[in-house]
């Protein structure tokens, strides 16, 4: 899914040019539609919707085995145990089927998602990104990854280690609060713009640019 246009993509990229002029890092911006698809989450709801329901089943079977005598055709009948367990074990099936239906519905099954798990996901794809494009692939070992996960509503920036021995956690927080302040009112070209500019600032104090430096990373904003 496609969040920004042709002209958006231009102003983050061009927020990232302007950043590194004053500095010798390197930033590298990825916008990401979600961070992970939770089918185990999903799973995991799902096989415990349906136990709880089996459960309540074998707490009070009667009132399921009187509808079931009634909708087909309305003759009680003696229910042996070999039955109830026949009937213990569909009702969890179609427990588990209807819940793993409702939770593909994407805001149903987003909402149901813990928070610190969607921290924990959207971190750990950060850093993946930040290991593919931009760990270890500047002279100095200065790249800084600004990455953004539409559907988890979160954000994480991620340095080499001689940035991150340098620059507090609370430092980059700084420059979180900003983006995604422009984010929350829809407005992510700006915001991610607005996170590269703080960014190149705290870069700019601690490694400068030098005369001889060169553009080693691309400029341009990645979405996927």
């Amino acid at each position: 899914m496609a969040y920004l246009d042709a002209e958006q993509h231009k102003i983050v990229s061009d927020a990232v040019g302007a950043a590194e002029l004053n500095t010798s890092g390197e930033i590298v911006t990825v916008l990401a539609d979600r961070s992970g698809d939770y089918t185990d989450v999903v799973q995991l709801y799902s096989v415990a919707i349906a136990f709880s329901v089996m459960s309540v089943f074998a707490l009070f079977p009667q009132p399921i085995l009187d509808l079931w005598d009634n909708l087909i055709g309305g003759w009680t009948h003696q229910w042996t145990a070999g039955e109830i367990a026949t009937m213990t074990i569909a009702i969890g099936l179609v427990a588990f089927g209807l819940s793993w239906l409702a939770f593909s519905w994407e805001k149903l099954r987003f909402a149901a998602v813990p928070g610190p798990l969607k921290t924990a996901r959207v971190h750990a794809q950060a850093v993946k990104h930040f290991k593919v494009g931009a760990e270890r692939r500047t002279h100095g070992r200065t790249g800084v990854l600004i990455y953004l996960s539409m559907c988890e509503h979160r954000a994480e920036i991620v340095a080499d280690q001689p940035i991150a021995e340098l620059v507090s956690a609370d430092v980059w927080g700084d420059a979180m609060a900003d983006m995604l302040e422009e984010i929350r009112e829809g407005c992510i070209a700006e915001g991610l713009a607005a996170g590269v500019r703080d960014v190149g600032g705290i870069l700019s104090k601690h490694f400068p640019r030098s005369v001889d430096d060169t553009n080693e990373l691309p400029d341009r904003l990645i979405e996927v």
